[in-house]
């Protein structure tokens, strides 16, 4: 059978597109329901949760020991996140998130639109305003991406680098570090609710969080070796191909 190492291969790369950028959605949850095309999608979604936290939580630890990060900006907005996650992984387990699914290939474009056509974006590290104004920009970020992360999930690291990129004037290398924090904790939010109501294989979590790390340690390795110029390009093409992934799924 296949279908394990598949998954695992799938888990691995998932971890090094994150490490660097996010948007390690796009590889392991197709995979997952792919692979296993019976299971409910919360279990799948879950699973996934299972497995990405780990990646995600090591890239964080990475980029603390080489980047100087804000963290009494990060660290209420890692709380808020939490809540935010745990908030959209419930409302996933009541309502179809079918809606979102057909308006996310047209947000990523407008996203990938809007980098393309700024160059300097993000080539630059010069955080806006006071830190009071970016606590708040940033909370405010963690509470509604961290929903979607919770409630859906494909492109959260890639949405969180951007907005932290083009709201608070980071660079894309301090964004995705800033990123990474985020996403563990909605990550983790997200986990502890699928854990709660069942959905989550833990066996096959465990086996995908170790590949997971594998690719994490690699993706922020490289990240943290080339800077923002090399972040920034794995963002371009990581929302190319997400944005063809959702509006094939949109349009099926």
């Amino acid at each position: 059978m296949l279908d394990v190492p598949l998954v695992i291969l799938a888990a691995a790369l998932a971890g090094f597109i994150d490490a660097i950028v996010g948007g390690g959605g796009l590889v392991l949850v197709p995979a997952l329901f792919a692979v296993f095309p019976a299971a409910t999608p919360a279990t799948l979604l879950g699973t996934n949760k299972g497995a990405s936290v780990w990646g995600t939580a090591w890239a964080t630890v990475q980029y603390a020991r080489r980047v100087d990060l804000p963290w009494g900006v990060l660290l209420p907005a890692a709380a808020v996140a939490v809540a935010g996650g745990f908030a959209g992984a419930w409302a996933v387990t009541r309502v179809s998130a079918d809606g979102l699914r057909n308006a996310l290939p047209f947000i990523l474009a407008a996203v990938l639109v809007y980098t393309l056509t700024r160059r300097d974006l993000g080539q630059v590290h010069a955080p806006r305003g006071s830190r009071t104004r970016q606590t708040a920009l940033a909370c405010a970020l963690g509470a509604v991406v961290g929903f979607y992360d919770g409630f859906f999930g494909p492109g959260t690291g890639s949405f969180f680098v951007f907005l932290f990129v083009r709201l608070l004037g980071f660079d894309f290398l301090h964004a995705s570090a800033s990123a990474k924090l985020l996403n563990t904790a909605t990550n983790a939010a997200a986990l502890l609710l699928f854990g709660l109501k069942g959905h989550v294989w833990w066996a096959l979590a465990l086996g995908m969080a170790v590949a997971n790390v594998a690719g994490s340690m690699l993706g922020s390795r490289l990240a943290l070796r080339h800077g923002s110029g090399f972040v920034r390009q794995v963002f371009i093409a990581v929302v190319g191909l997400l944005i063809v992934k959702t509006g094939w799924d949109a349009l099926r």
